[in-house]
This record gives structure tokens, C-alpha cells and sequence, in this order.
């Protein structure tokens, strides 16, 4: 079988990393033939590139120079013809779309093409109530429309599948979760880095709590530093760490110097995600705080190092931090709530000990790669030999 993907753009993030480690997994397949389609990513801006992730397949992999981020009429109609024009001459058995834009131009494109099997991964919505109610309306509308030409949807997590079928879109039959796999290897082996803690001026003695993810809006930075005095009272020896690199990173600074609390966060700058483990080892806690996200990568990383985490009850984050099990689940808003896990997790070093090693239980049954492309694969099979239909 051939099989496109398609996706918005590839910088450092959890959607592209799981895109492209299906379609490095599926070229190892016998008998499937794979390529990747992406729009241009500029590897000097602070949310990075992936691009070289495909260097072994570099024959499958191609830019599609008009598949941009913002919305451009101009651009989006010249990506859906040139898709478009592709899919009509490659004559792929599956199209196979990721993210926002490439979702929406991607499945249109893909059924004026008169492809088959067209299928879309979730990766995190395109609407909320973290939006305008117009916004809002505007991108269930579109992502109704682009529904009517999906035969497959796959959900990072089972929240996912829910907020589209509550939203109308598709068939509860259309619908499967697989959850988003990574290499566990380097998170359940990691020890802690003293050298790195030493070089970031983190003492032994200091309480780490840590925060992966691109420093830009909605991501739950703000919730940490709105608490951060509070905490630092309770906490004496506190240290956030902050993970990732994104366009916000000088107003953060300038808003903790002007805080007066610059000295207690440790900002890692983008760093490649293969260094992501080393971070995670020098965390005690690590929290999550995102107003939209599918189900964080964060999350079962942090988990499979052992670590307790503090996560929103929101998309598909209950999915793994359990209250009592994995670590500490709150509401949306509830400061309270998120002073009082991390004081918790910060009095009762055993407490963290069984929440960490419950989470990486959790995780080696459900986050591999193999198991993630071995569901696709055979999804994909089951998809074909139902001509395209779930």
C-alpha cells in the first residue's frame, strides 16, 4: 500500500514528532511505501525543525512551499490544488492527515482526488472554549466540512474522539484511539544528571518542579508564575525549570525580573528532543498546565523517568494522571488546588516514589512506538479491505 501524510509544518512539537516517528516506523514495513508532505519550517525561529529527522528518507519526504500556518487564501488555494494535483497523479491508497491546515486542505484535496481512504489524526482541537465564540464556530464549521470527506479519525486519546463526536463531526464508528508513542528506552533508563543540575546552578537540596512544553500562549506558564510567590513560601528551596524554547521566552524573563523572582526559574532554551530525558532527570515533579493540548507528550515522558505529575482536567490529560495514582488532577483555574499537590509532592518524598513508579507502569503498557505504528498498520489493513471505510 502507499500511504501520504501530510502535515502543517514540522517544528519541535508533540504532533510532529509523533507524525514523523509513524512514518519512519512505517517505512520499515515491507509492504507499505510512505511518504511525508509538509509545509516549509524555518529552523532559525525559536520553535525549531524537525526537518532532519527524515534525513534517512529523504526520497519520501517533500515541501509543499504554499501549506502555511496562517491563514492565506492565496496560499491555501494554491496548496490545495498543488495536493491535489499530486494525489491525482501519485494515486495513493491513503491519505493520511495531521494538524489544522493540512487537515482541512488536505482531506478536501484528497477527495477531489477521488482517494479512497482518507484519514485524520487528532492530534489536539481546533476549537475550545479556550477561543472566541466566533473562532470557535468558524473552526467546528471547517472541520465539519473537512469530516464529510474523512472516512477514518484517530485520536491521540479517547477526549479527543469525544470533543468531535460531541461536536457532530463523523461517526462514533469513524473513530479510534491510539495513543502516542515515543521512545520509552531513554526515559525509563535516565538517571539523574548531576553535571546538568551543577551547570544550571540547581542545588542538590533545591525542590525542582519542571514544565515542558513552547513558550507561547495557552500553554499554563502564566498559572505557574501567578502561584509562584505562594509557593516559594511554602517551598523555600523551589526551582521551576522550564523546558522548550517558543517566541514568548523575553517577555517571560522580562515578567519574573519584574516579579522580582527571576533567579528561581531555569529556562532550557529549545533543545532537541532526544535531550528531552536528561531535563526530565533532574525534575522532582513535573506539571502541566496546558489550556489545549490532546494528550501532552509531557506527561507519560515525565511519567516513564518516574516522576509524579500535576496536570489540568482537560482533553486527554486524566487519561494518565490519575489523583492518587500517578499524581494529582485539578480543575482548570483552582490555584488552591495546585498550591496544595505540589506542597504534598514536596513534603512526602515516598509519596513521590509510588506516584512515579505507578506512572511508568502505566506508560510501558501503552506509549511505544512499535505499539502506535503496529495499530496504525493495522488500521490501515482493515481500512482498505472495507474499501476505505471504517
Amino acid at each position: 500500500m502507499f500511504v501520504s501524510h501530510v502535515i502543517t509544518r514540522l517544528i519541535v512539537g508533540g504532533a510532529q514528532e509523533n507524525t514523523i516517528s509513524t512514518v519512519l516506523g512505517l517505512h520499515e514495513s515491507s509492504d507499505v511505501d510512505v511518504e511525508l508532505i509538509s509545509g516549509p519550517t524555518d529552523a532559525s525561529l525559536p520553535e525549531g525543525s524537525l526537518d532532519s529527522k527524515l534525513s534517512k528518507i529523504p526520497k519520501q519526504f517533500h515541501i509543499e512551499p504554499h501549506l502555511i500556518r496562517p491563514v492565506s487564501l492565496f496560499h491555501d488555494f494554491r496548496a490545495y490544488i498543488s495536493l491535489k494535483r499530486r494525489y491525482q497523479e501519485t494515486h495513493p491508497d491513503i491519505v493520511h492527515t495531521h494538524s489544522g491546515k493540512a487537515g482541512f486542505i488536505g482531506r478536501l484535496a484528497a477527495k477531489a482526488a477521488g482517494i479512497k481512504c482518507i484519514i485524520h489524526t487528532i492530534h489536539g482541537p481546533s476549537f475550545g472554549s479556550y477561543q472566541s465564540g466566533l473562532s470557535n464556530a468558524f473552526f467546528v464549521n471547517a472541520e465539519r466540512m473537512a469530516g464529510r470527506a474523512t472516512h477514518h479519525f484517530i485520536g491521540v486519546a479517547d477526549a479527543m474522539c469525544r470533543q468531535y463526536q460531541q461536536a457532530g463531526i463523523g461517526n462514533p464508528s469513524d473513530y479510534s484511539t491510539i495513543y502516542s508513542g515515543f521512545d520509552l528506552n531513554a526515559f525509563l533508563s535516565t538517571n539523574p544528571n548531576a553535571a546538568l543540575r551543577a551547570k544550571l546552578g540547581i542545588l542538590e537540596s533545591d525542590f525542582v518542579i519542571g514544565k515542558i512544553a513552547r513558550l507561547f500562549d495557552l500553554k499554563g506558564h502564566q498559572e505557574l508564575f501567578s502561584v509562584l510567590p505562594r509557593l516559594i513560601q511554602k517551598i523555600p528551596n523551589l526551582k521551576l525549570l522550564l523546558v522548550g524554547g517558543g517566541p514568548h521566552q523575553e517577555l517571560f524573563i522580562n515578567q519574573l525580573n519584574q516579579m522580582g523572582l527571576r533567579n528561581r526559574v531555569v529556562f532550557s532554551g529549545l533543545i532537541k528532543p532526544e535531550e528531552v530525558p536528561q531535563w526530565v532527570s533532574i525534575m522532582d515533579v513535573l506539571t502541566h498546565l496546558s489550556q489545549r493540548e490532546g494528550l501532552p507528550r509531557a506527561l507519560p515522558q515525565a511519567m516513564a523517568a518516574g516522576k509524579p505529575v500535576v496536570a489540568l482536567d482537560l482533553d486527554g490529560s486524566p487519561e494518565v494522571c490519575i489523583t492518587g495514582k500517578t499524581g494529582f488532577l485539578l480543575q482548570p483555574g483552582d490555584q488552591r488546588a495546585l498550591i496544595n499537590a505540589m506542597v504534598t509532592l514536596f513534603g512526602n518524598p515516598d509519596l513521590r516514589e509510588r506516584l512515579g513508579q505507578a506512572g511508568k507502569h502505566l506508560v510501558k503498557k501503552r506509549f511505544t512506538v512499535q505499539t502506535m505504528v503496529e495499530s496504525i498498520h493495522s488500521l490501515y489493513l482493515r481500512l482498505l479491505a472495507n474499501g476505505g471505510n471504517g
